[in-house]
C-alpha cells in the first residue's frame, strides 16, 4: 500500500482500524502502509483532529471505539448523483486542501450508505469527470488559509496578516473578515480594514502569516455576499474590453465581477465594462481568451499586456550552425 496518496492512507487505515477484531501497533500500521513510524503518528493525529474516535493501548496498540456505529444515511440516486457532482467538482480543483477534503467527505459518505448505493456511487466516482484539464492536469496549489479564516468568519474575530501591496511591498493588514469567495482557482477574502477604514478585497495568495487575534468586531456594513462581491466603490478601476460574440458566454459566465454594461459595437464584437481592482490578475486571467478579447482601456492595463505579450515572444537567437 506504499503507493497511496496520504488522503487514501488516512481512510484506509481508519477502516481498517473499524474492521479490525484486534488493536494494531504503530509497527504494523507502519509496514502494512510502507511508510515510517514517525507517518503513522502523524496520519493518528489526523484522525483524532477531525474528531474520529481513535482509542490507545500502552500494549496492544490502537484501534477505534467498539461503541462507533454511523447509521445509514439514505440517499436517492438523483440526491447521490447530485452530491457526487460537488464531490467530484471539487475534488477538481487546484487548490490542494479543498480537493484533500472532498475526497476525505467523499469516503465518509462511503462508509454511511447502503452497499447498493455504494455501489452506485463508486460507479459514479470511476465514470463522472468534471473539468478534465483541472482534474488530470492541472498542479495542485495550497492556495491560502481559507480554512483558518472561515473560523475566524464564524466566531467573528479579527485577524491579521503581512500582504503584498500593488508595488509589491509586504504591509501588515488588520482585518475584520466578512467574506470568502472561490474564484476557479483561488481564494478572495472580503473584509474591513482597519487601516483604509473601509471594505477592501484580498487575494489569499498574498496574504502570509495570518494570526487570528481574541479581539471580536461587529461588522460595519451589511453581511450581503451579492453586495461585498460586485461593490462597484471597492472596484475602483474601470475596464473596457471588445470581447467577440462567440466568445461573450463563456467570458460573461467566469468574469470575477460585475458586467456594468455591454453594448454592440460591430457585427461581431461587443463592448463590455466593469470595474476590477487587481489589473496584474485580471491581465492574466484574459489571456485566456486571446483575441476574442481587445482591451480599450484603461491604459495601465494595456501596458500591462504588452509587456506580458512581449516576454512571451522572447527567443534566444537561433545559431545557423
Amino acid at each position: 500500500m506504499k503507493d497511496l496518496t496520504s488522503t487514501e492512507r488516512l481512510m484506509k487505515m481508519f477502516s481498517l482500524m473499524q474492521s479490525s477484531t484486534k488493536r494494531l501497533t504503530i509497527n504494523e500500521l507502519a509496514t502494512l502502509f510502507g511508510v515510517s513510524r514517525r507517518t503513522i503518528f502523524r496520519d493518528l493525529n489526523k484522525l483524532e483532529a477531525i474528531g474520529l474516535p481513535i482509542t490507545h493501548d500502552a500494549v496492544d496498540g490502537y484501534g477505534v471505539m467498539k461503541e462507533f456505529r454511523i447509521p445509514p444515511i439514505q440517499f436517492n440516486p438523483k440526491e447521490l448523483s447530485t452530491l457526487m457532482v460537488g464531490i467530484q467538482f471539487v475534488k477538481a480543483q487546484v487548490n490542494q486542501s479543498l480537493s484533500e477534503d472532498a475526497t476525505m467527505v467523499e469516503s465518509k459518505i462511503r462508509q454511511v450508505i447502503n452497499p447498493d448505493m455504494r455501489a452506485f456511487m463508486d460507479l459514479m466516482s470511476q465514470r463522472m469527470v468534471i473539468d478534465p484539464t483541472m482534474t488530470f492536469q492541472s498542479e495542485k496549489q495550497k492556495g491560502g488559509d481559507w480554512y483558518m479564516l472561515s473560523g475566524a468568519i464564524a466566531s467573528q474575530k479579527t485577524v491579521t496578516f503581512s500582504y503584498q501591496n500593488k508595488k509589491g511591498v509586504n504591509e501588515v493588514r488588520k482585518v475584520d473578515p466578512y467574506l470568502l469567495v472561490f474564484y476557479t482557482d483561488h481564494w478572495n477574502l472580503i473584509g474591513y480594514s482597519h487601516e483604509r477604514n473601509s471594505v477592501r478585497n484580498y487575494i489569499l495568495e498574498k496574504a502570509k502569516n495570518l494570526v487570528v487575534l481574541e479581539e471580536s468586531y461587529t461588522p460595519k456594513v451589511e453581511i450581503d455576499a451579492k453586495a461585498l462581491i460586485f461593490d462597484s466603490e471597492r472596484m475602483e478601476t474601470m475596464v473596457q474590453v471588445y470581447v467577440s460574440k462567440k466568445a461573450l458566454k463563456r467570458f460573461s459566465a467566469n468574469l470575477p465581477t460585475k458586467i456594468i454594461k455591454q453594448t454592440t459595437q460591430q457585427a461581431k464584437k461587443i463592448k463590455v465594462e466593469f470595474r476590477f481592482d487587481d489589473l496584474d490578475y485580471l491581465n492574466n486571467w484574459l489571456l485566456q481568451f486571446g483575441p476574442d478579447v481587445e482591451i480599450l482601456s484603461p491604459k495601465e492595463l494595456i501596458q500591462k499586456r504588452e509587456v506580458v505579450l512581449k516576454t512571451m515572444l522572447k527567443t534566444n537567437p537561433v545559431s545557423d550552425s
